[in-house]
């Protein structure tokens, strides 16, 4: 099966060498089958769109549904880039996890969950040593953040947490419009309230990428640094919507966000740039080229 880089000469002043490495990642794209036009796998996607509207779908027929339909699937995300609600309704299934995980492993011929959690938790013991080395302004707040998991050194998913907290503070991002978090009583499924209604309500139809936490009442934390290591629920919002929820803990929240972004030809959020192309260059070893001087210099403090 031949595949084509779209767009992957285009040039501007900003960017005269053309796309950037996680752009062309994702731009595969495809041939059809040999011998198939788009009219035939129109008819599988249409099925497949009718099997996802059952209670219980039959996840061996979705897997192979969605394997047949992928090159009409890349052609629609790279040469249309529909927005992310088009994609929730011709494609409902691109939105579960074993889908997820399944769609980036074609995209990419990598096993993400797997790479992503093997390389989290092997350098979480030196990233720990150099966020607790840190002075400053944001020393401390790395700090404030790795008190929370003190007296949870063996609980992984809470450190997991903690790590990926600290990771875009430390390489100068802002996570305040990507790390949200909302008080169980006025989360309602697949909704943002407006703010004016409470000072705990986000609202999510401003947010691009996101990751949600609904947390119980009587546990609100107004700290913007609370890691809310017991939540009622985690969800994943894209361009407004919530597409993903229920989701087991942060990390893998981030992880499928991740996925997503790849599986959709979706930009990185800009104000955490460094901290996804370090996901993508350092963890998952995807794209070639310089890393910046941020992401060279922890890489090299990972490896000493």
């Amino acid at each position: 099966m031949a595949d084509v880089s779209v767009n992957s000469n285009k040039r501007t002043q900003q960017n005269p060498d053309g796309e950037p490495p996680s752009k062309i990642l994702k731009n595969f794209l495809p041939n059809f089958p040999q011998g198939q036009d788009a009219s035939p796998l129109e008819s599988s996607r249409q099925l497949l769109e009718n099997e996802m509207k059952k209670r219980t779908p039959n996840a061996a027929l979705v897997s192979q549904l969605m394997n047949q339909t992928f090159s009409l699937r890349r052609k629609e995300i790279v040469e249309e880039e529909p927005p992310v609600k088009r994609m929730m309704e011709r494609w409902p299934a691109l939105f579960r996890k074993q889908q997820v995980f399944a769609e980036f492993t074609r995209v990419a011929s990598k096993d993400l969950e797997q790479d992503f959690f093997e390389s989290l938790d092997s350098h979480s013991p030196r990233l720990l040593e150099i966020f607790k080395s840190k002075k400053g302004i944001v020393g401390r707040t790395l700090a404030e953040i790795l008190a929370q998991v003190e007296m949870k050194t063996h609980d992984v998913v809470a450190m997991q947490t903690a790590i990926l907290r600290c990771l875009p503070v430390f390489l100068w991002d802002d996570g305040s419009d990507f790390f949200l978090s909302l008080c169980f009583k006025y989360y309602i499924k697949g909704l943002g309230l407006p703010m004016q209604d409470s000072d705990a309500v986000t609202d999510i139809a401003q947010i691009t990428v996101g990751i949600l936490t609904v947390v119980p009442e009587d546990s609100q934390q107004p700290d913007p640094n609370a890691l809310h290591l017991e939540p009622s629920s985690i969800g994943i919002i894209l361009e407004g919507s919530i597409v993903m929820d229920n989701i087991e803990s942060r990390a893998q929240a981030i992880c499928l966000t991740f996925g997503l972004i790849y599986n959709l030809h979706l930009d990185y959020p800009k104000r955490l740039k460094n901290t996804f192309d370090f996901i993508q260059r350092v963890m998952l070893n995807l794209g070639v080229g310089k890393l910046s001087p941020k992401l060279q210099s922890l890489k090299d403090a990972l490896l000493q």
